[in-house]
């Protein structure tokens, strides 16, 4: 599976962005899908987490709360709404694709993702 992110730009602290993760070659549905980020001199850290259906969902502490992972398997898409940004959530935004259960596995660690996509820049201004 293909995986493009994108919806990434500048924005003020306090504002919201949308992004937006299209797959194609495979339907997602078959898929765990998660979102990572990569700050400048960071290792890539975990965001959140969604199950194949979209019943479940799983995120770090960070951004519990402020940040929503949904899914529409239908479109072949995953998305993350991010809310009340701040500067430490400026990154490179990447989807993944999860071949692993939702249960028995360690949603949040990239190697039990199999699929990624190129990453979209988020920027946020204080």
């Amino acid at each position: 599976v293909q995986l493009q992110a994108s919806g990434g730009g500048l924005v003020q602290a306090g504002g919201s962005l949308r992004l937006s993760c299209a797959a194609s070659g495979r339907t997602i549905s078959s898929y765990t899908m998660g979102w990572f980020r990569q700050a400048p001199g960071n290792e890539r850290e975990f965001v959140a987490a969604i199950s194949r259906s979209g019943g479940y969902t799983y995120y770090a502490e960070s951004v519990k709360g402020r940040f929503t992972i949904s899914r529409d398997n239908a479109k072949n898409r995953v998305y993350l709404q991010m809310n009340s940004l701040n500067p430490e959530d400026t990154a490179v935004y990447y989807c993944a694709a999860s071949q692993s259960s939702w249960y028995g596995n360690d949603r949040s660690a990239a190697y039990n993702y199999h699929y990624w996509g190129q990453g979209t820049l988020v920027t946020v201004s204080s």
